[in-house]
């Protein structure tokens, strides 16, 4: 599954888009630096969410939301469109 696939399954699950657990983790103190198992332990606890999908969270939150372009092409199951994954929900994302 790919970092975007997993940003969108959590938005399914919870019905928040990585944006708002962005902003709820600044609201915690979370950022760069904060150590991921942390931010998996609130995931996992307020929102049921295995470490699969916390730890896609755990990199918007960390590190932003660009990945490596190691991630990113055609070819295998687990890549991503871009470089840049898109965190304001799958309704507003560009086809």
């Amino acid at each position: 599954m790919s970092f975007q696939a997993y940003l969108d399954n959590i938005e399914d699950k919870t019905g928040k888009t990585p944006r708002e657990f962005v902003e709820l983790a600044t609201e915690r103190g979370y950022g760069p630096g904060t150590k991921a198992g942390e931010i998996l332990d609130w995931l996992k606890t307020d929102y049921d969410l295995g470490r699969g999908h916390g730890m896609a969270l755990v990199h918007v939150i960390t590190k932003g939301p660009t990945i490596s372009e190691k991630f990113v092409g055609d070819d295998g199951v687990h890549r991503d469109e871009s470089v840049t994954l898109w965190l304001d929900g799958k309704a507003t994302k560009p086809q």
